[in-house]
């Protein structure tokens, strides 16, 4: 169940850093209540996932997908462009996340 906490706790953390490019410095009603919300929920379900899980593993996962999904989200909602250099470095960073949870007992479990 913890790494589904972190999943979720991922998703609503892109979708509230999402919602914060078009807050407008919080002055547009609803993507601002998305923003609160997002990582409202985010920070809850993170701290649900640390009862098992370790925190390096945690955070190092979440900054990671974090990352690459944001700048997805850039790519498609805002027209944002990525050159190769940029989809290598995102590459890198699955792969981190990759070997952190095949290869590293720093899990938790």
């Amino acid at each position: 169940m913890a790494y589904i906490f972190l999943a979720v706790a991922i998703v609503a953390e892109v979708i509230a850093t999402t919602a914060l490019k078009s807050a407008d410095g919080f002055t547009r009603l609803w993507p601002s209540l998305t923003v609160v919300v997002g990582y409202g929920l985010a920070f809850f379900l993170l701290s649900l996932a640390l009862r098992t899980l370790s925190l390096g593993f945690s955070y190092a996962v979440w900054a990671g997908l974090g990352i690459v999904l944001a700048a997805t989200a850039g790519i498609v909602f805002y027209g944002e462009k990525i050159d190769l250099a940029g989809a290598l470095g995102l590459a890198m960073i699955i792969g981190g996340v990759v070997v952190l949870k095949t290869l590293s007992g720093m899990s938790g479990h």
